[in-house]
């Protein structure tokens, strides 16, 4: 039998910038009494928005819109929407492909826009360093979450966007399914599901900012290990580099300018 446990503590103050937020959550867990305190094995995960605020990375804005457009690295789709500024969806400076670029307008004070942490990979190895001090762990991982959609899927999930101490993935190529045949393209985004898991009980609106995972132990590492960047694709492997329509007026366009399919 496995068994995966999820909660989400109440009690961590307001984070506003320049605040320890790894002596923050520590001393949040622990006051926690058994089996609640973290143990070894287990992991903490943290959505970004307190890391953004701790790190100062509030920034005034009273135009969202440019906030999103000075954390854009590449435009892979825009649409327009009527009586709302358009939607995009964008590659930002962590390599990211999100709605806004991560620039995040809800819970902060009025004027002011959260952009995501410079290195969430740092940031989770910041907290992971403050919580193996504080609460004696040898073993702990940390992963850092922030919002996204995904293609082909309606609604939101959380995903790691930073972690330390955690595999980020579980390659299962050249083992076998149950009934003995190759697996050949399986990587599991492990840090990922756990971020998902997660948002389950810390909630959007609850104030619950983090949560301790136990049952993930198997994938706990003594170092702090390559981060969440690994699981950012490449632009060798994105297939989905565009929006359907960007791709179908730019094929429109190098056809008129007789460059052929793909030309630039």
């Amino acid at each position: 039998m496995e068994r995966l446990s999820v909660w989400a503590p109440d009690g961590l103050p307001e984070i506003i910038p320049g605040d320890h937020l790894g002596e923050l959550i520590a001393d949040l867990l622990a006051g926690l009494e058994e089996p609640d305190r973290p143990r070894d094995g287990d992991v903490v995960v943290v959505t970004s928005k307190i890391v953004s605020k701790a790190e100062g990375r509030v920034v005034a804005a009273d135009d969202r819109e440019q906030a999103i457009t000075d954390e854009t690295v590449r435009v892979v789709a825009r649409r327009e929407r009527p009586g709302l500024p358009p939607l995009r969806i964008v590659e930002n400076k962590l390599g990211l492909v999100m709605a806004a670029a991560g620039v995040d307008a809800s819970n902060t004070p009025e004027g002011t826009v959260l952009l995501l942490p410079v290195d969430p990979d740092a940031s989770a190895r910041t907290i992971r360093s403050a919580l193996t001090q504080r609460l004696g762990l040898g073993r702990v991982g940390v992963v850092v979450t922030d919002t996204a959609g995904r293609p082909w899927r309606d609604a939101l999930v959380d995903i790691a966007i930073g972690c330390a101490g955690i595999t980020p993935t579980d390659d299962l190529r050249g083992s076998t399914d149950t009934h003995g045949r190759p697996l050949n393209v399986t990587v599991t985004a492990v840090v990922d599901e756990i971020a998902a898991a997660s948002e389950l009980v810390r909630g959007k609106s609850a104030g619950r900012a983090v949560a301790v995972v136990r049952g993930m132990d198997r994938y706990v590492t003594d170092a702090d290990g390559p981060g969440a960047r690994a699981l950012v694709r490449g632009s060798a492997d994105d297939l989905f580099r565009e929006g359907s329509a960007e791709a179908y007026a730019r094929g429109l366009a190098d056809g008129a300018a007789g460059r052929g399919a793909g030309g630039r």
